[in-house]
Parts: C-alpha cells; sequence; structure tokens
C-alpha cells in the first residue's frame, strides 16, 4: 500500500504546479488525473498572464487587479528560468499583449496603471511598432507587458520531471474510505484497463487536495462534503483559423470603456495555418448562442474591432468552457484563489491561470502544518509500478469540428 503525504486529484496546471511545489518542498506525493493532462480548463485558456490592468479598466483598484498585480514578474522569472519551477522549455507565443480602442486610450490606461500601482504599465506605440493589422488603426494603440503562453507546453513542461508520480484513474472504479466527512482514509483505484483481481493501487494518504477545476464537486461529494460551495460561469469561446499570410499573429484586447470587447491571442495549428482564440465579451455574448449565431457575431466583431482584417478565406467555429470557481454571491468572478479545508482534504481553485503559483504557495503552507513532510523519499517504487499515465490534452483547435467560412458574413456586411 501506498502512503504518501498528499494524493493530487486533477491534472491541471493548479494541480501540476502543486505536485511541483510539493515535491521541491520534500513531500511524497502522486497525482491522480481521470482524462489526460489538462482537459477542460486548462488547455482551453487563452494563456495570458494578466497582471491586473484588465480588471481595472472600471477606473478603481479591484481585488482582482490587486490580486494579479505581482503574477508577471513570478512568471517571467519562471519562464526565463531564474525560479522555480523552471520554465523555460515552455512556449512563449508573445511577450507583450497590445490594446486599442478610440482616441486617448495609451494615457488613459497608463494613469490607470501608475495610480493602482500594477507592476506592469501600459504604453503607446507609433504606427512602426504596430503589428500590422492595427496600423490602420485610427485611435492609440498601447503595449503591455504581458505574456502570452502556450497552456499544452506548460502542462507538458510541469508534468515531464515528475511522471513516475502522476497516473490515470477512473472515478467510476475507485472506492473512498472515509473516517468522517472530509477525512480520507484510504483510496482503492481498479486499474482503468485491467478487469483482472489484484490490479488495484491502494491509497493511504495523509491528505489529500482536489484541484480538478469542475471536477471538485464530484469528489468533494466522495469526501463525504457538501457540493454547493462551486460555482460555473460559463464561456462559450469563438476559434479563427486562416493560412500564415490570411491571418496574423495577435494577442491583445480590443477595450470599450470599463470592458474588455475581445480578447484575441494567436497560435499554430498542426497544418502551419495561424489560429485565433476570441475572448472577452464576446465569449460571455456566445454562451447564449448557438454555433452558427456565435460565429456570425464573431465576423461582425471583428470586423469593427480590425477593420482592416479581411475576413474572406478565414474559417471559424467554437467551443464551451466552464469556469469552475469558488461560489459567491451573485454569482460573480471571485478576485482571488480560493481554498477549504475540511478533514484531512483541501478543495482549491486558482481562480485564474496566473495564479498557480500563488494557489500552491498557499495550499504547501497549509499541509506543512496539516501533513508535514515524511523522509525523504516515497513509500513505493512508483516507477515499478505498471500503471497508465495521461498523456497532455490536445488544444481545442486541433479537436474541434464545424468549421464554418466566414466570407458570408463579410459579404453580407459590405453589401449592407
Amino acid at each position: 500500500m501506498a502512503r504518501p503525504d498528499v494524493v493530487i486529484f486533477g491534472g491541471g496546471v493548479a494541480g501540476l504546479w502543486l505536485l511541483d511545489e510539493l515535491v521541491r518542498r520534500g513531500h511524497d506525493v502522486l497525482l491522480l488525473e481521470s482524462s489526460r493532462l489538462g482537459t477542460g480548463q486548462s488547455i482551453s485558456a487563452q494563456g495570458i498572464i494578466h497582471g491586473g490592468l484588465k480588471y481595472s479598466l472600471a477606473g478603481s483598484p479591484t481585488g482582482s487587479a490587486l490580486g494579479v498585480k505581482q503574477m508577471p514578474r513570478v512568471w517571467a522569472d519562471c519562464l526565463a528560468g531564474r525560479r522555480d519551477p523552471d520554465l523555460s522549455d515552455v512556449t512563449v507565443r508573445s511577450q507583450t499583449c497590445f490594446l486599442w480602442r478610440g482616441k486617448s486610450l495609451g494615457s488613459r490606461l497608463g494613469f490607470l496603471g501608475a495610480r493602482l500601482g500594477l507592476e506592469v504599465t501600459p504604453r503607446t506605440v507609433s504606427s512602426g511598432e504596430r503589428p500590422a493589422v492595427l496600423v490602420g488603426h485610427p485611435g492609440s494603440v498601447a503595449v503591455i507587458d504581458e505574456q502570452v503562453i502556450d497552456p499544452g507546453s506548460l502542462l507538458a513542461c510541469l508534468a515531464t520531471r515528475h511522471l513516475h508520480r502522476i497516473f490515470l484513474y477512473d472515478p467510476d472504479h475507485t472506492d473512498w474510505r472515509l473516517d468522517g466527512p472530509g477525512q480520507v482514509a484510504e483510496l482503492r483505484i481498479r486499474h482503468p484497463w485491467d478487469s483482472l483481481p489484484g490490479a488495484t493501487l491502494q491509497i493511504a494518504p495523509r491528505s489529500v487536495v482536489l484541484a480538478a477545476g469542475s471536477g471538485n464537486a464530484v469528489l468533494r461529494e466522495r469526501a463525504g462534503l457538501v457540493t454547493g460551495v462551486m460555482q460555473r460561469r460559463p464561456l462559450h469561446m469563438v476559434m479563427v483559423r486562416g493560412e500564415a499570410g490570411r491571418l496574423p499573429e495577435l494577442c491583445g484586447h480590443q477595450v470599450d470603456g470599463a470592458r474588455t470587447r475581445m480578447t484575441i491571442t494567436s497560435s499554430v495549428d498542426g497544418e502551419g495555418r495561424t489560429v485565433w482564440q476570441l475572448g472577452g465579451q464576446v465569449a460571455e455574448d456566445g454562451v447564449s448562442m448557438g454555433r452558427r449565431e456565435l460565429v456570425a457575431h464573431a465576423a461582425r466583431e471583428l470586423a469593427e474591432v480590425l477593420p482592416g482584417l479581411e475576413l474572406v478565406s478565414l474559417e471559424a467555429t467554437s467551443y464551451r468552457v466552464d469556469r469552475a470557481e469558488a461560489a459567491t454571491e451573485g454569482g460573480r468572478r471571485p478576485e482571488t484563489q480560493s481554498l477549504l479545508t475540511d478533514g484531512n482534504t483541501i478543495t482549491a481553485w486558482p481562480t485564474k491561470l496566473a495564479l498557480a503559483p500563488v494557489l500552491a504557495e498557499q495550499v504547501a503552507g497549509i499541509l506543512e502544518q496539516m501533513a508535514p513532510p515524511t523522509v525523504p523519499g516515497v513509500s513505493v517504487d512508483l516507477e515499478a509500478i505498471d500503471w497508465p499515465r495521461p498523456e497532455v490534452a490536445r488544444p481545442p483547435w486541433e479537436t474541434a469540428t464545424g468549421w464554418l467560412p466566414l466570407s458570408a458574413t463579410a459579404t453580407s456586411r459590405r453589401a449592407a
């Protein structure tokens, strides 16, 4: 029987970052994932390491802004290999994000950033410094030092050094023995691909961390805990793809008053095409729309926020994803990461990708008191266990179907 200090449920960015943090602190840790690493929120994320400006467009400091203001520096140090975990192998899509709107955008945002004490503040760029698709934009364009990373490469980087600690499991073939609500005494996990007697992993953890995003609701139920402490805020994201010569690379926000009308991040698919993910208000509005309606809406929005972009020859589709978070009054976005402790079980939600480092440190601090590290080493020879290990999830543009041409929408707009 394995007797680890900690068992982590959930192989997204939060769980994997925590795994690395705990191992570096000397804990004996196992991580259990029911699908592919990052399935759901992590692999669907746009990958922007927010520094707080997006959450301060109304002109006043918010908890969300103050909670993430140091994150760009923390991530930059990790991505440069100057801080643990060493993320120097992670693909950085862009070192900066652009912001554009109408007149005086740069000065207004710069003032906000300075007044709120944000560590990254925008600066206005000249026409020669703008990306090609924004060269003809009539208003000001600003740039902010918020890096954009590839979530898939982040997941792979965090997982690679700890593969022997990561196990695939089937929730329907896992038995929980409890000594009370949230007091997990033993886990019996039958081999997900093998029904032979004896193909069972028995684990007696000192502590358990639930870091499975939306999966935390079911896991809390299995742990004998109430499930109404979590909320889901849905998004309906749009993806646009085109040949590199037709769709340029761009990462940035179109700002409309106190809201982000559209957030665009770009990547490259397996066939070398540029792919945009469209978030922001367009993804919020899309929740009530079907795919065709949302694609048409996104085409109209793109024509307005980037009038220099030629939509003909581009294709688009969409995907839905839930943001799983600790429940708040009125279902509002939590301002920072959230933790709940019940028995020997911790339930954790990072709220935002950028807050994964803070969440890991906070959980590790609690575990130092709850279950201090055992003697160096592991309770069993993990590498000798013949057990399937989860792969990294594929990005949404590689698995999506239902791609639709945007040319008809663009033609209709010009005709009008």
